[in-house]
């Protein structure tokens, strides 16, 4: 299962450009494969520019990882309950929000880490056991309707899209 296969029903058009970073990329091979090319990326990245911030109010490169670690843990989490037929509406978050409260630059990168590679396990672990029928299931949450499978791919997009952002802003 590809992005291709994502009808524009399944996801919010504001989660397009995240939803194109994943093209050609497989769901399960590729929550694994784009989280070890992110892994090796940002343990590559020097020490003394990991607090940077290319502008005044932007996030460093601790706080960025901090916030996909936030982001997939909360797209797991609306997967597993779209999953199970939970037909509730979940809200939004603000991503600021969780950056201003992570404490990222207080943390190490080696802890940091460790807990985006515990997440990414979880992960996967869950994905695989989803069946092709409940990866179509959706429900609502934010500002509209986002299926199962959708979420699996916007948790490689949205991962791409801010290592991108690190590679042209940060390095």
């Amino acid at each position: 299962m590809t992005v291709s296969d994502l009808q524009p029903s399944e996801f919010l058009p504001y989660f397009k450009s995240y939803i194109d970073q994943a093209k050609g990329i497989e769901l399960l091979p590729g929550l694994d494969s784009e989280f070890n090319k992110a892994y090796q990326f940002f343990n590559s990245i020097p020490e003394d520019k990991l607090d940077f911030r290319y502008a005044e109010g932007k996030w460093s490169i601790k706080e960025i990882i901090n916030h996909l670690i936030d982001t997939e843990r909360i797209f797991c989490y609306r997967a597993l309950r779209f999953a199970r037929q939970d037909k509730t509406a979940l809200s939004g978050f603000n991503e600021n929000d969780f950056v201003d409260f992570s404490n990222a630059k207080d943390r190490t990168i080696d802890s940091l880490l460790d807990e985006y590679k515990a997440v990414r396990q979880a992960t996967i672990t869950m994905f695989k056991s989803f069946t092709n029928q409940s990866l179509m299931y959706k429900g609502i949450a934010g500002a509209g309707e986002v299926s199962v499978r959708a979420l699996g791919f916007l948790i490689i997009g949205h991962e791409k899209h801010h290592i991108d952002v690190i590679k042209q802003r940060y390095l």
